[in-house]
C-alpha cells in the first residue's frame, strides 16, 4: 500500500509515529510563517502542518503552490495539535510533513466540495463523481452498503438462498411500460428488461428453491418524480409452503433487524391495517401513522341544513387539527387554495374553530346553529382550542383529497419527524381496479396474486370487490414493499387471466412458460418485494432516493454526466433491422 494509514484512524495515541498519508487536498490556510493543510480521503481528514524554520524552505514553498483536489502522498510525523478541534475525529493530532508527491494534479473543481456546498442539483449531477467525494453524500452510500449487508444477513440466517435472475427477458403488457432491447440476431424481435423478477421467482418456487432473495436491478419506463427512477433496485423475495402469516412475520422481522442493526432502534410490533380502513380512516392505503388525526364522518349530522355543498355530498368528512384554533383567516385560506390547487382539485374548505373559551366559530354559521355545531365538535373528540376542517364530495375523490390536507397540516405541525417511524402493514387490497380508459379491470397488483378463497365467487358477479391476498409494508407514509400469495394452479391462472380480458391465445403466447410450469407440481408461495432505495432514504431521513444512489438520473431520466440516453450511429440502427432516420 502506498499509505500507511488512512486520513480517518489516527489519534493522540499515534503521537511521533512515522507515517505516510494519501488523498485530496481539501483546503490550504497560509499565515504566512505556518501553512495548514486538510487532507481528506473516504474515511476522514487529517491536518498537516509546515512551518518556517521548522519545514525545510523547498518543501513549505511547494506546499503552497498545492490547489484544492490536488490528490498526494505524505510523509511526517504524528504530532499533537496545540489548538484541538473537537469536531473531527483526528482533531487531537496534526501531521508534520517531511515529503510530500504530487500523484495527480486537479483543476479547480465547479463547485466546493465540502458538506455545505455551493453546487446546484444540476451541477453537481453533472459531476457526480466529484459530488461522492462530500462526506454527506459519501455516508448515505455507506448506509445504503450496510442495509445490503444486513439483509443479507438476515436472510441468509432465515435459510434464503440468493439467485440471480435474467435481465434480458419476454415484454409483458401488464403493469407500467417495459423498457425494450432489440434483438440484431433475431432482427425485428426485443428483448425487455425486467420490471421484477415476479415469474422467474415463481418458476424458482415450482423448482424447489423454496426461500429466494435477491438485491436486484429492475426497470420501468415511466414517468419520474423525487422516489422513482428509471432503473431502481428491490429486495426481492419468494416463499413457499407458507400462508400470509408466515409472509408477514418472517419479513416484519427483516424491517426490524435493520431498524435495530443500522439505526440501533427497537421497532415495536408492526400493526395491521384492513385496505378498507385505511381509505376510511386516512384516505391512503400508505398512511402516515406517525400522528392521529383520522377522519371523521358526519355526513349524516349535516343534510337538511339547506347548505348546498353537504347536500349535494355523497361524504362529508373531516379531520381535527389539536390546538389549531387560534388560526387566522389568513392561515385557513392558506389551506384552502391549497387543497383547490389542480394537482388536489378540491372545491374549497369547511373550519370551525372550537375557541379556547368554548365558544364556536364556523365558516357556516348562517346554515348550522350552536347546537349542530357542538355536536359536530363531540363527534371528532374536539376540545377548546381545536379547529375542525371539512372537506365534501364523492367519497373516493373527497377521502384522497382530505389525505392531502392532513398531510399538510400534520407537516405544519411538526408531526412528522424524520428521527420517528412508524411502521404499518396494510392488507386485503383490492384484487382487481377498473380502468375508464381500457373500460376493463385490470389486476392492482399483478395477475399472479391470487384472491381470497371466499371472494372468488364474486369474480363473476362483483369483480371490484374481490379482495386479494396481497400486503404492503407502509413506513411514514411511504410504500417501502409489497406482495401477495400468489396462484399456484393453472385453472385459477387461466381464470384471472379471463378476467382481466386475456383471450386463452393470448395467455399462452405472455405466459404460457408459467401456466405450463404449474402443470409440473408448483407449490403454495408467496412473496415480497421491498423498494431499497427507498427504504434507504427513510433511513437516512431524505425524500429523494437519488442520493443513495452512485450515480443517479435527473427528473427527466437523463444522466447528465454520461449525456444518457443519447443517439447511436446509423450503422447500429441498420444492424439492429430498425429504420429510424438520424
Amino acid at each position: 500500500m502506498l499509505r500507511t494509514h488512512t486520513c480517518g484512524e489516527l489519534r493522540i495515541t499515534d503521537v511521533n509515529k512515522q507515517v505516510t498519508l494519501a488523498g485530496w487536498v481539501q483546503r490550504l490556510r497560509d499565515k504566512g510563517s505556518v501553512l495548514w493543510i486538510d487532507l481528506r480521503d473516504r474515511y476522514g481528514i487529517t491536518q498537516l502542518i509546515f512551518e518556517e524554520g521548522k519545514t525545510d524552505p523547498a518543501l513549505l514553498e511547494s506546499s503552497r503552490n498545492l490547489g484544492r483536489e490536488y490528490v498526494i502522498l505524505v510523509e511526517g510525523t504524528v504530532v499533537e495539535r496545540p489548538a484541538k478541534n473537537d469536531k473531527i475525529p483526528t482533531g487531537d493530532i496534526e501531521i508534520k510533513a517531511t515529503r510530500i508527491t504530487v500523484l495527480n494534479a486537479a483543476k479547480l473543481p465547479p463547485f466546493t466540495i465540502e458538506d455545505e456546498t455551493d453546487g446546484g442539483d444540476e451541477l453537481r449531477m453533472k459531476y457526480r463523481y466529484l459530488d461522492l467525494r462530500r462526506n454527506i453524500v459519501r455516508e448515505k452510500l455507506q448506509l445504503r452498503h450496510k442495509m445490503a449487508q444486513q439483509t443479507r444477513t438476515y436472510l441468509d440466517a432465515q435459510n434464503f438462498i440468493e439467485v440471480e435472475t435474467p435481465v434480458l427477458i419476454k415484454s409483458t403488457p401488464e403493469g407500467a411500460r417495459d423498457f425494450v432491447v432489440p434483438s440484431r440476431v433475431h432482427g425485428g424481435e426485443f428483448y425487455a428488461l425486467p420490471q421484477s423478477p415476479q415469474t422467474f421467482k415463481q418458476l424458482l418456487m415450482v423448482s424447489g428453491f423454496d426461500r429466494y432473495y435477491q438485491i436486484v436491478k429492475c426497470f420501468r419506463d415511466e414517468d419520474l418524480r423525487a422516489d422513482r427512477q428509471p432503473e431502481f433496485t428491490q429486495i426481492d423475495c419468494e416463499m413457499s409452503f407458507i400462508t400470509q402469516e408466515d409472509i408477514l412475520n418472517t419479513f416484519e422481522g427483516l424491517v426490524r433487524h435493520l431498524f435495530k442493526n443500522v439505526k440501533g432502534i427497537d421497532l415495536p410490533s408492526v400493526p395491521r391495517m384492513f385496505y378498507d380502513d385505511a381509505m376510511k380512516l386516512y384516505g391512503s392505503d400508505k398512511p402516515d401513522t406517525r400522528f392521529d388525526m383520522k377522519f371523521v364522518e358526519i355526513t349524516a349530522l349535516t343534510k337538511g341544513k339547506s347548505f348546498p355543498v353537504f347536500e349535494s355530498a355523497d361524504l362529508v368528512v373531516g379531520i381535527c387539527a389539536k390546538g389549531c384554533a387560534e388560526y387566522t383567516r389568513k392561515q385557513i385560506d392558506e389551506l384552502t387554495e391549497y387543497v383547490k390547487r389542480p394537482q388536489i382539485g378540491a372545491k374549497g374548505l369547511v373550519y370551525l374553530q372550537y375557541k379556547s373559551d368554548g365558544s364556536l366559530k364556523s365558516s357556516v354559521d348562517k346554515f348550522y346553529s350552536a347546537d349542530d355545531l357542538k355536536a359536530w365538535a363531540d363527534m371528532f373528540g374536539a376540545q377548546p382550542g381545536d379547529l375542525i376542517l371539512l372537506m365534501a364530495g364523492e367519497t373516493d375523490t373527497t377521502r384522497k383529497q382530505l389525505n392531502e390536507l392532513r398531510l399538510l397540516v400534520g407537516e405544519r405541525l411538526g408531526l412528522r419527524d424524520k428521527n420517528k417511524f412508524s411502521a404499518l402493514w396494510v392488507i386485503d387490497f383490492p384484487l382487481l381496479e377498473w380502468n375508464e380508459e381500457t373500460k376493463r379491470y385490470h389486476a392492482m397488483h399483478h395477475p399472479f396474486t391470487s384472491p381470497k378463497p371466499e371472494d372468488i365467487g364474486l369474480l363473476d358477479t362483483n369483480p371490484g370487490k374481490v379482495r386479494a391476498n396481497a400486503y404492503d409494508m407502509v413506513i411514514n407514509g411511504t410504500e417501502v414493499g409489497g406482495g401477495s400469495i400468489r396462484i399456484h394452479d393453472a385453472a385459477t391462472q387461466q381464470l384471472m387471466f379471463s378476467h382481466l380480458g386475456f383471450s386463452e391465445e393470448e395467455a399462452r403466447k405472455q405466459f404460457g412458460f408459467l401456466m405450463e410450469a404449474f402443470e409440473y407440481g408448483a407449490p403454495p408461495h408467496g412473496g415480497i418485494a421491498f423498494g431499497f432505495d427507498r427504504l434507504c432514504s427513510i433511513f437516512g431521513g431524505a425524500d429523494s432516493i437519488r442520493d443513495f444512489i452512485a450515480f443517479p438520473k435527473n427528473n427527466a431520466g437523463k444522466d447528465v454526466m454520461i449525456d444518457s440516453p443519447s443517439t447511436i450511429s446509423q450503422e447500429q440502427l441498420n444492424e439492429l433491422s430498425l429504420s429510424i432516420k438520424l
